[in-house]
């Protein structure tokens, strides 16, 4: 059983989510909140809490500064965003802060359960259009890679054969367990692989990585190995 929190300030869409969260997950409890405060309040008084779905319009929140505080206050619980917001710059930047997922509120119900499906086992959730294609300039003013990290992105020839295999399965949104699963191989060599896949690439998280990749043509939707 998962406990989800729903950080929204807006009484229909937070009845909204709640009841698809109710319906698709029955078995989970779900925490509301209406305001950063009652968020961060709640958090503290749940420590079992799996997810924190985070509106980023909060009447006490500006923007990203509801994640920023969330990820300073409580860092070991994952926060994902929910928001009308689809601007990629914001999209990315939430990511770079520390965001498992990025979710618009346009999402459909089956969509959002799936993408939360995944968030919940420990994969990151990207938008379509994210995950389909990435911008390199913009890219790399979010994630702040240097110029020298932004050309090594150009090449995959570092990468081994089974470390673009992983790659592709990690741009595909697949968690470590489910790529040592459809390689047949270890999930501790699983981990070393994407170890050295961000060394070879430059990068710094798994989210980068999948965006390098998604870039260079790895990983498109329907394209699974």
């Amino acid at each position: 059983m998962y406990t989800l929190m729903v950080a929204d300030d807006h009484p229909l869409f937070r009845d909204a989510i709640v009841g698809v969260l109710r319906d698709g997950m029955p078995d989970s409890r779900v925490i509301e909140a209406d305001s950063l405060a009652t968020a961060l309040a709640q958090a503290d008084c749940h420590d079992d809490l799996d997810l924190i779905l985070l509106d980023l319009g909060l009447p006490d929140a500006e923007g990203l500064t509801g994640l920023e505080r969330l990820r300073d206050t409580v860092p070991l619980i994952p926060v994902a965003i929910v928001s009308a917001d689809q601007d990629r710059t914001t999209v990315l930047e939430a990511m770079n802060l520390g965001a498992v997922g990025y979710i618009p509120k346009s999402t459909p119900r089956q969509t959002l359960l799936a993408a939360l499906t995944q968030i919940l086992e420990g994969n990151v959730y990207l938008p379509a259009d994210i995950m389909r294609r990435s911008d390199t300039a913009t890219r790399a003013q979010v994630t702040n890679l240097s110029a020298d990290q932004t050309s090594h992105h150009g090449s995959l020839d570092l990468l081994t054969d089974k470390q673009r295999e992983v790659l592709t399965h990690m741009a595909l949104g697949d968690s470590n367990k489910m790529i040592a699963y459809r390689l047949a191989i270890a999930e501790t060599t699983v981990k070393t692989h994407v170890s050295a896949i961000l060394r070879k690439l430059g990068v710094t998280s798994r989210v980068q990585a999948i965006l390098v990749a998604n870039d260079l043509g790895l990983g498109r939707q329907n394209e699974r190995p």
